[in-house]
């Protein structure tokens, strides 16, 4: 697949709507780019599977994971005046939401224009403009005037899902690209790539792609994924935070234009040392620039996996994105390519002998 065929795939996933829970159009999307030639189902959670009919069952499995779900929010409560007030779906910082375009599921299903909407300054005392704002402060304006038009005219019901309302953009000159929801649609791209180019090589383990729901609400659908898939070993696509714009020079370890990043430790798993230091010098041996990283918080849906299994090797293959869990992103394509690269060269090497060495 060429660099602009991987912008068309991206773009498709980040610009559908897919809270945790709504994956509906996610979904959609995987559907239809995913290779015809491989066999592909979901189940209850939405949760998405794929294999290659044509591979041994007799192989291991190795495992690619993903998660099909963005942050977003849920509509609690119609107030008098009209507009909404919401509860966010995954970690959000408070200032990072007003002031935004947002999509609003109405109760046909189709999605009307929001803004994400505080109190104005000219109506604020000094210590409400000095405070860090309450998100129940907040409201999403649909452009009602009352409680019933929002109900009766707009079809605003409790509950509905609210989506980041942002377009996708690739300046290709500085191999950058801006949208939301990289976290983690490219790892869902990554997902159907890998499948793809391994598609009909002789391999010696079964790759069988599971692309989860509700990881940014508690690595829910990857609980699922690993009892349905059972892993002999397992590769975690992540859209992963960059901190080269926010932490010291020397301390920067998941930087854009700088490869994948692989990460020894977050707050819910310590990566198996051993198959970590395999795919890192893989990675030295073969040009493909990478990172290394070690986490104090967050998570991927490494954590249950990982756990499954009576224990499964698992790696995290992160894509670093600008300004992670926010309307905006930035990233680059060429991380994308090495990260998509790394994990096939991984998969064409690993054996069971391999495997039980980890």
């Amino acid at each position: 697949m060429s660099d602009m065929n991987s912008i068309d795939l991206i773009r498709a996933l980040s610009v559908a709507r897919g809270v945790p829970g709504f994956e509906d159009e996610v979904v959609e999307v995987i559907r239809k780019h995913a290779d015809p030639a491989l066999g592909i189902w979901e189940d209850s959670l939405r949760n998405v599977y794929l294999k290659d009919r044509d591979q041994s069952e007799h192989l291991p499995v190795i495992q690619l994971d993903a998660h099909s779900d963005e942050v977003g929010f849920m509509v609690h409560s119609i107030r008098e005046n009209g507009t909404l007030k919401f509860a966010p779906l995954g970690g959000w910082v408070a200032s990072n939401i007003p002031a935004h375009r947002v999509w609003v599921q109405t109760a046909c299903g189709r999605y009307i224009p929001g803004i994400t909407a505080a109190k104005p300054p000219h109506f604020m005392s000094e210590a409400e403009k000095r405070a860090m704002p309450e998100i129940s402060d907040m409201s999403i304006d649909i452009g009602a005037t009352s409680l019933e038009e929002a109900r009766d005219v707009f079809g605003i019901r409790v509950g509905a899902p609210v989506v980041p309302h942002v377009t996708f953009e690739y300046d290709e000159p500085h191999d950058l690209m801006f949208g939301k929801a990289f976290d983690n649609r490219l790892g869902c791209a990554a997902v159907l790539e890998t499948m793809r180019r391994l598609k009909g090589e002789e391999l010696q383990v079964r790759p069988v792609g599971a692309i989860a729901s509700q990881e940014e609400v508690g690595t829910r659908g990857a609980s699922v994924t690993a009892r349905r898939v059972k892993p002999d070993i397992a590769i975690v696509f992540e859209g992963c935070p960059a901190d080269d714009t926010v932490v010291p020079s020397a301390e920067v370890q998941t930087a854009i234009h700088r490869g994948p990043m692989l990460r020894h430790l977050d707050a819910r798993m310590i990566t198996n040392p051993r198959y970590q230091r395999f795919t890192l010098d893989l990675a030295a041996s073969l040009g493909i620039p990478c990172q290394e990283a070690v986490r104090t918080g967050g998570s991927t849906n490494g954590a249950p996996i990982h756990l499954s299994n009576l224990g499964v090797p698992v790696i995290v293959i992160g894509f670093p994105v600008r300004y992670i869990h926010s309307h905006w992103g930035i990233a680059s394509l060429k991380d994308f390519e090495y990260g998509v690269e790394l994990a096939c060269q991984v998969i064409r090497r690993l054996n069971r002998g391999i495997i039980e060495s980890f």
